[in-house]
């Protein structure tokens, strides 16, 4: 790839990071406005967002404590956590990605989740990874906190945060990133298989086990298809027998 080339992918990724970020960082204002509605304070709900940082973790804090009081807390960890799992699962994977240093480390530890995942594995190349791993990862966080203190200052002006549809936002911007992957039978098998897996669970278990089933699933089919099985050609769209 010439340098030309590499220097296009690399603002292609940045580009990339960059809308995604802004797309998901207005969800923060929903957070904010929520945790202030359920009796969090306005620096309580900042201190969740800059430490916390994962969206579903930080939801379903303040949702358990706001209903639950002080004496749901343990359930609120616990939940919180099992949410957080998957981010440590990413970070398996984009540890190659920072490269060694353990400040650095340490910092995409806590700035690695689905969005800067997301854009960094759709990338073609580790360069333009890299670029677009460390471009969503800081201006989401940097959009998600600032959005977070909006709705926490604002309150009860926005109303009911649900009607303003950010959460659907959040959901396009990443669907849209993995969509253009869908290209092969293998991750659609994959796709279809963990959807089903956590609409079934959704229902009958605590918040964050769907999220770490769909995870198995994903797992366990691709050491099945790589390592068990990795000679096994998929089934042709003829039909053949």
């Amino acid at each position: 790839m010439t340098d030309e080339s590499q220097a296009a992918h690399n603002r292609r990724a940045r580009s990339q990071g960059v809308q995604v970020a802004l797309a998901v960082s207005l969800y923060g204002i929903s957070f904010g406005a929520l945790a202030v509605a359920l009796g969090f304070s306005v620096w309580q709900t900042m201190v969740l967002s800059l430490l916390m940082f994962s969206g579903a973790s930080q939801f379903a804090f303040v949702g358990i404590i706001g209903t639950g009081g002080v004496a749901a807390a343990g359930a609120a960890i616990a939940s919180a956590g099992l949410l957080g799992i998957r981010n440590g699962l990413y970070a398996l994977r984009m540890s190659p990605l920072v490269g060694p240093g353990f400040w650095k480390r340490a910092l995409a530890g806590h700035l690695t989740v689905d969005e800067s995942t997301a854009v960094a594995i759709s990338q073609t190349d580790q360069e333009s990874a890299r670029h677009g791993f460390w471009t969503t990862a800081l201006v989401l966080y940097a959009g998600w906190n600032l959005a977070t203190l909006v709705g926490a200052l604002a309150g009860d002006a926005l109303g009911d945060v649900r009607t303003w549809g950010l959460d659907a936002m959040a959901a396009a911007a990443f669907l849209g990133l993995l969509w253009p992957r869908l290209v092969s039978k293998e991750p659609i098998a994959v796709a279809v298989a963990a959807a089903a897996v956590t609409v079934v669970l959704i229902p009958v278990v605590p918040a964050g086990i769907p999220v770490l089933a769909a995870a198995a699933v994903g797992i366990a089919l691709a050491i099945y298809r790589h390592r068990v099985a990795p000679h096994e050609h998929a089934p042709t769209d003829r039909g053949d027998s």
